[in-house]
């Protein structure tokens, strides 16, 4: 049988989120703080725009760049937060989740051999997107002391000659980090000098905290031309389970991608569509509801890292906190799997995030205070006995 098999795909490794979770999943009196997920429902008036479209019979396929009208209010909504204006005939594409567009962009543009950069730690997708479309990935491990933000000298030292593109995700899964727009100024120079191609990945960008607003890097001088912007539903609208994200860039790179589209998957689920048009024209104020909940959450985890001796820089972005664990000795795996033996607490290894994520671990505020307090209690009582150990 393991002659049918694909080598690419067999030296693929499974995703170590998954593997805590399907841990945490068969044990009782868990608290799973692992899985990138909203914890609030759908807000009802999308919910209530999805079961309309069912009522009406609107289960047909939509075009296969996605319903025009959500396309046109995408277009809307990238004007007013990206003072950029899309086609919506023919520069934007509605995705089954955020991950396709990712997937689509680097199939639609790489040829054998070609670089891509993208940075460290990083959403586990990545990496074997890169390797599935004949790209050979060069990962920049981001520190830190640097607020685990790129910058221009690090991204300069990761160009060669067969570089095509460049992978950036702020605010950051699974670090917090954010790239302000002086940030991301700093390396445009670099880009157009090395005519790079830039995918964009801001699935967390309505979930920005403190005083710096977010910025895309399509919205900078000489960079909408050569970036593919991806973004979704499942994050800022709590709509994980809908599937549904879209991508937006130069109408060449978006012809080649609606093509694969087309054939692998037809059409983006046309029920979540119109339920995502109700989001986009009603929705500001959930997500603003949402993201204030997530606030209060983020600044209670700062705090107790800080009670408890963790060090743990103060994310701005996104809703999950990256500790340092490396005081312990131990692998961020060993950590984890302690952690979730002893004291029924899931958290992710850091090196899921590739191997700069070594000696940290990612934890989710997207749960209630009650669940973070718990589980602080018992993180508490776990970190004391590692502690009396040394």
């Amino acid at each position: 049988m393991r002659d049918f098999l694909n080598q690419k795909v067999k030296e693929i490794q499974p995703s170590g989120i998954r593997k805590f979770f399907d841990i945490a999943s068969e044990m009782e009196e868990i608290i799973s703080l692992g899985v990138g997920e909203p914890d609030f429902d759908t807000p009802w008036h999308v919910r209530d725009e999805g079961i309309f479209a069912l009522q009406q019979g609107k289960t047909f396929y939509t075009s296969n760049a996605g319903l025009l009208e959500l396309r046109k209010e995408i277009k809307l909504k990238l004007q007013e937060k990206c003072q950029i204006s899309y086609d919506e005939y023919h520069e934007i594409l509605v995705t089954v989740g955020g991950s396709e567009a990712i997937d689509l962009a680097l199939r639609a543009t790489l040829e054998p051999g070609d670089e891509v950069i993208y940075t460290e730690p990083c959403y586990v997708s990545y990496l074997p997107c890169i390797t599935l479309a004949d790209g050979v990935p060069v990962a920049i491990p981001l520190k830190e002391e640097n607020q685990f933000r790129l910058t221009p000298a690090e991204l300069a030292q990761a160009i060669t000659p067969n570089t095509k593109a460049i992978i950036l995700s702020f605010p950051n899964n699974p670090t917090g980090a954010i790239m302000a727009k002086e940030d991301l100024m700093a390396l445009t120079d670099l880009i157009i000098e090395h005519d790079l191609l830039v995918i964009t990945d801001e699935i967390y960008e309505a979930l920005s905290y403190g005083d710096t607003q977010h910025t895309s890097i399509v919205s900078l001088p000489g960079m909408a031309e050569r970036t593919v912007y991806i973004n979704g539903f499942s994050k800022a609208y709590a709509m994980t389970g809908w599937r549904l994200g879209y991508c937006c860039g130069p109408r060449a790179i978006m012809e080649q991608m609606i093509k694969i589209h087309q054939f692998a998957i037809m059409a983006a689920p046309t029920t979540s569509q119109y339920a995502a048009v109700m989001a986009l024209r009603n929705g500001d104020a959930d997500v603003q509801r949402m993201k204030e909940s997530y606030d209060q959450r983020r600044r209670f985890l700062i705090a107790e890292m800080e009670r408890l001796g963790l060090p743990c820089f103060e994310p701005l972005g996104a809703f999950y906190v990256f500790p340092n664990i490396s005081e312990f000795g131990m692998s961020s795996e060993a950590f984890a799997m302690r952690l979730i033996q002893e004291e029924h607490v899931a958290v992710v290894p850091g090196s899921a995030f590739g191997p700069s994520g070594e000696g940290y671990v990612r934890i989710s505020y997207a749960y209630s205070i009650d669940q973070l307090k718990t589980a602080f209690q018992r993180i508490e009582r776990f970190i004391t006995r590692l502690r009396q150990e040394d």
